[in-house]
């Protein structure tokens, strides 16, 4: 967690700052948000826009983000927009913050949201630069500091640092307790949804088709999900590993051998992928940005979509492939670089079983190309083959 030293007095400027990659890059700039040391993951996000989602989205748990946009905080922080409880990142990186925020609903400025929540960033760096460096080496580990002025000593905290590989996270940004988001309007289907660290906006639009939805917490069992009575489950987005997770894999299986209807989003992509026999690879530097080209190979159609992922399923793209549970294919494709998006399963006669999706349909913030598919997940558990709505 980022260890908070005291505020900047007023009037006094802000206090330089020190970023350094684990491979030895260094920038300096200005302390922004809290003043302090953070560690975390290096990753890039090519959203112009919707920064206050992406700070909220407990995908991005230890991770420093660098916001490829250069003017960032210029409608600052409201209270209708957040898809969690805080802020999650473990850093933030911007070129150019706004001086003064200017929108209607802006409750605060972003520079003081991060200080209260005691979230370390840096400002006045070439971001484009640390960008380019991230695309060809990699996402890596990442130091900020407005204490530290000896780039060497930070580096050497830096790789003492814990890595994203073989990181089990879940647990950490998940539900502490069930609660239930009741259907808008006339009840439909209850779904059980396992918290990996959820965004707010996916059970509002489940609402809006008629679900309850029950949220159970990363650590919630087979018999605790069937208690429920489900039309059927669902698995978040959220941080980490999909290799270091188990128990919900298990808990996925056990659902499948009992035909539960199933619909996964970003690490319930991922962890849908392994329940199937598939393995799992970290990427070079993810997906990260609400303008991501995605092709539904059902439909033909191409969406632009939101993503945030540095894990993918390693299934073929030419073939379908037999499993315990059924056939499985990949359903959507990555149009920037054939990675895997999206899968199917289904039975022999060719029904449709259980789908998953690495992008973000609830497109908080970002486009609404995808929303189809929370109709498409109703349609399933309808028990119709369920397509484009």
């Amino acid at each position: 967690m980022p260890l908070r030293a005291p505020a900047t007095q007023p009037g006094s400027g802000p206090a330089p700052a020190l970023l350094v990659l684990e491979d030895g890059r260094t920038f300096h700039g200005e302390s922004y948000g809290a003043e302090g040391e953070t560690f975390g993951e290096a990753v890039f996000s090519t959203g112009m826009t919707g920064y206050q989602e992406t700070l909220t989205d407990p995908s991005y748990h230890r991770q420093v983000v660098v916001m490829t946009a250069p003017h960032v905080g210029n409608t600052g922080m409201n209270d209708e927009d957040p898809e969690s409880s805080r802020i999650w990142v473990a850093g933030y990186v911007v070129r150019d913050p706004a001086r003064i925020p200017s929108s209607w609903r802006s409750r605060r400025s972003l520079d003081d949201a991060l200080r209260d929540q005691g979230v370390v960033g840096i400002s006045g760096i070439d971001t484009r630069a640390l960008t380019r460096h991230l695309r060809e080496r990699g996402a890596m580990r990442v130091g900020i500091s407005s204490t530290e002025s000896d780039a060497e000593a930070l580096l050497a905290r830096v790789r003492s640092s814990a890595e994203m590989s073989g990181a089990n996270l879940s647990g950490e940004v998940s539900t502490g307790e069930t609660y239930v988001v009741p259907a808008a309007g006339e009840k439909r289907f209850t779904v059980a949804a396992l918290d990996l660290g959820i965004k707010a906006n996916t059970p509002r639009m489940m609402a809006e088709r008629g679900i309850e939805t029950h949220v159970l917490p990363a650590t919630a069992t087979l018999d605790e999900v069937l208690a429920v009575e489900p039309d059927g489950l669902f698995f978040s987005n959220g941080p980490g590993d999909p290799a270091a997770t188990t128990g919900q894999i298990e808990l996925l299986q056990g659902a499948l051998e009992r035909g539960i209807p199933y619909f996964g989003i970003c690490f319930g992509n991922q962890l849908f992928g392994r329940a199937l026999g598939f393995g799992t690879y970290k990427l070079k530097y993810g997906h990260r940005g609400i303008n991501q080209p995605v092709m539904d190979r059902t439909t033909t159609k191409v969406e632009v979509t939101a993503h945030n992922h540095g894990f993918a399923v390693d299934a073929p793209l030419d073939r379908a492939t037999e499993t315990p549970y059924g056939q499985a294919t990949v359903s959507h494709v990555c149009l920037n670089d054939d990675v895997v998006e999206g899968l199917e399963l289904r039975d022999q006669d060719g029904g449709l079983k259980a789908f998953s999706v690495q992008y973000h349909p609830e497109a908080a913030a970002g486009p609404h190309d995808a929303a189809y598919l929370f109709d498409r997940f109703c349609e399933l558990m309808a028990g119709s083959e369920g397509g484009e709505a």
